[in-house]
């Protein structure tokens, strides 16, 4: 089985804290076997949520590997940044 992603991860913590809320407050339970059995329902259904989810079938795009330069080509080197500063004035 594949690891969750970040998605899976969050609609099923959601599932779970919303599901269990919402149930603890329609049924207005005050035993304890009341409590246990609505927070597993709760987690069950987040489990079910996050389970089901679909997962992306299509790879993600990475950044193209760039050649190295040949022979003939010259080498560009980046120029160095100059910014606004106070050491960068000229003119005293």
């Amino acid at each position: 089985m594949q690891r969750p992603n970040a998605a899976q991860l969050a609609y099923g913590s959601a599932t779970v804290v919303l599901a269990t809320v919402a149930l603890l407050l329609l049924s207005r339970t005050a035993t304890t076997l009341g409590i246990t059995v609505i927070s597993l329902a709760g987690l069950l259904l987040g489990l079910l949520v996050a389970v089901t989810m679909p997962v992306r079938t299509t790879a993600v795009k990475t950044a193209a590997r760039v050649a190295p330069p040949t022979a003939n080509e010259p080498v560009r080197v980046p120029a160095a940044r100059m910014g606004a500063g106070a050491d960068t004035r000229t003119g005293s």
